[in-house]
């Protein structure tokens, strides 16, 4: 189906190439070049001319007329996302981003993976990106200290870590030494030396970003990790795109660590009987079915888990697009442990993207745990969803197709999704399937040190009891989660400094659920699985509640 372009598209495709000018890391990412600019102002001027832009564009869809189902959702859906984060901005929560996994700090440093590097043309551009990154890091600077004067200061834990981060980017193995290789080892001399010049300038900025965070941040900083109660719904919403009782959802993530753990006991008894489940992880992370030796060999093996999901599913459970059949799999230049998933760019020259972030001296990894993140991160996870949204040019605009995300969302279908494959037989032995819910077993987890810290929760008697803290938090980690030992503690660290988003992907799963649960029964005997799953997706990443909307119109 193609659509005619409505004034709401083009309000919203006028919104979008605004702040793509406002914001050149979004059009990195996009795979779109605009402006002169390489890298965003992330002064307080800058962060006021995003607001001006969002402010305009509030004003302008609330004198806006839907004429079709795609208006209304559009509507609803920018509705809520710009008003949550021109939210963020009154409160001055945007100037303070300062954490260890998802601030400036990392971002600038993390979209140089995404710049293309086949022609001396895009190392000029990276050259320009790396010679902006001080300025870049100053204005971020100045954002902090303006949150500061509002009294918000991240915490000395978020803090310290960052500057342990920026010691490992500007050391002789960090990233930028690396990024100074690769192009001695890909382009003509004379470019080589400019991005050498380039990433020597870069680290020197991060080495200044490194002094201001010790000399004029870290001075401001208390020890206190949680938001408090009264922040928190802002930052729950910015992920979920709806409200939800706080500790009602408390509540239920207890519950789910408690269902999850009788679930992978009863998978550790028939795995090996008399076991523990520690017993039973050191058994399988030991036998040579489930092991592989190397990164080149962890990423050959995480690419023939995706093709042959995309091969198996396509046409059968999922319409996939044939421009998205394709999934790239790469060993990330970062350590801190993590895999994650970047999308394709708009022309889908670059491929969408599933990434692993092996920590440091990690060389043997087992597969066992991680087939359920193959299918998180590709398909029908991330993969599917963000593809195939990005392929529906003929039915969606370029907000809805590429600058819309909310966490809950979209982690929550990744989330949906590997449970799909254990239903459809993908997870068919038992070390598998103990994979998935040592996976659930953390998303569960962290909803409850999440909330429990953020919003200063009683804790369960099994951590001692009185208001959360962050030894409670590790305790209870340490307790129900296998992560090793330094990936855990970054784990924790994340959760502390960045409300709101750990508990997104169970949450988020917990919403796929009932509003699938609600279509089915509304539907009746009409009800299609593969349907259902191609009308959501279609929507794009939008909040929660626009999702009920869209998918239940009559409901309120």
């Amino acid at each position: 189906m193609t659509r005619d372009f409505t004034d709401v598209d083009r309000l919203a495709e006028s919104y979008t190439n605004d702040h793509l000018q406002l914001s050149p890391l979004t059009a990195i990412a996009m795979g779109v070049r605009v402006g002169a600019e390489p890298i965003d102002d992330l002064s307080p001027d800058g962060l006021a001319a995003r607001s001006e832009l969002r402010r305009r564009t509030l004003a302008a869809i609330e004198r806006s007329t839907p004429v079709d189902d795609v208006d209304v959702v559009t509507l609803d859906a920018m509705r809520e996302r710009l008003s949550v984060e021109e939210a963020k901005h009154e409160a001055h929560l945007d100037a303070a981003s300062l954490d260890v996994i998802a601030s400036p700090l990392q971002e600038i440093r993390d979209t140089l993976d995404l710049m293309p590097t086949a022609s001396e043309d895009d190392w000029a551009a990276i050259e320009a990106y790396l010679t902006a990154v001080p300025t870049a890091l100053a204005q971020w600077h100045a954002s902090l200290l303006q949150a500061a004067a509002h009294g918000h200061v991240a915490a000395r834990r978020q803090i310290e870590g960052c500057v342990d981060q920026i010691d490992d980017l500007v050391s002789p193995a960090g990233a930028f030494a690396r990024l100074s290789r690769q192009a001695a080892d890909s382009t003509a001399p004379a470019a080589a030396r400019a991005v050498a010049l380039g990433a020597e300038t870069a680290a020197d900025g991060y080495s200044q970003a490194r002094r201001r965070l010790l000399e004029e941040i870290l001075p401001l900083a208390g020890t206190r990790d949680g938001c408090g109660r009264e922040l928190y719904p802002l930052y729950s919403r910015e992920f979920l795109g709806t409200d939800v009782d706080i500790d009602e959802t408390y509540a239920w993530g207890l519950s789910e660590v408690a269902d999850i753990g009788e679930e992978m006991r009863a998978l550790a008894r028939r795995l090996r009987p008399g076991a523990s489940l520690p017993e039973v992880y050191d058994a399988l992370d030991a036998d040579p079915r489930y092991v592989v030796e190397g990164t080149d060999a962890l990423r050959g093996w995480m690419q023939e888990k995706a093709d042959e999901a995309v091969s198996s599913l396509a046409d059968v459970h999922f319409d996939i697009p044939e421009s998205i059949r394709r999934i790239e799999c790469r060993i990330a230049p970062s350590t801190t442990g993590g895999i994650y998933y970047t999308g394709p760019s708009e022309d889908f020259t670059r491929p969408g993207r599933m990434w692993w972030s092996v920590p440091k001296g990690v060389t043997t990894f087992g597969t066992w745990r991680e087939l359920t993140t193959v299918y998180h991160e590709g398909v029908p996870g991330h993969h599917l969803q963000i593809g195939q949204t990005a392929a529906r040019a003929e039915l969606l605009n370029r907000w809805r197709r590429h600058l819309c995300w909310v966490s809950g969302h979209g982690e929550g279908w990744a989330l949906y999704a590997e449970r799909l494959m254990d239903d459809l037989g993908h997870l068919s032995d038992d070390a598998s399937r103990l994979g998935m819910l040592d996976a659930q077993m953390l998303r569960a987890a962290r909803v409850v040190v999440d909330l429990g810290v953020h919003c200063e929760l009683p804790a369960p008697a099994e951590v001692g009891g009185g208001t959360w803290d962050a030894a409670k938090a590790w305790t209870y980690l340490r307790s129900h989660v296998s992560l090793e030992e330094n990936t855990l503690r970054f784990e924790l660290s994340r959760y502390l400094g960045w409300p709101g988003q750990a508990p997104s992907y169970k949450v988020g799963e917990r919403l796929w659920l009932q509003i699938r649960d609600e279509v089915a029964r509304a539907e009746g005997r009409d009800f299609s699985l593969k349907s259902f799953h191609r009308r959501a997706l279609d929507l794009g990443s939008v909040g929660l509640d626009t999702l009920r909307r869209a998918l239940l119109p009559q409901q309120p």
